[in-house]
């Protein structure tokens, strides 16, 4: 993870979702993204880096959301309806 001296340094990098969405997949750090996709997560893990609100819209540092989706763990097809909630990570 990156820290708060990393992150600070330069000032932080202020994406909206729909641009955070982009970028992690230009980057390759996901293989797919929307920013719909990020309002849940953000929405739903406490663990999400901070969001801002920017007029209408939300913004996120970059320099925090990539080591947060390089560690997050997915579990694609997971169906909560049926199964509940995933077990808790170690």
């Amino acid at each position: 993870m990156v820290s708060v001296a990393e992150a600070e340094q330069g000032g932080p990098d202020m994406v909206s979702f729909r641009e955070l969405a982009r970028r992690l997949v230009a980057d390759g750090v996901v293989e797919r993204m929307s920013h719909q996709r990020l309002s849940k997560i953000a929405a739903e893990d406490p663990g999400f880096p901070p969001v801002v609100k920017v007029g209408s819209s939300r913004a996120v540092d970059y320099r925090l959301a990539v080591p947060y989706f390089r560690k997050r763990i997915t579990r694609p097809g997971w169906r909560t309806d049926l199964k509940g909630r995933p077990p808790a990570e170690e």
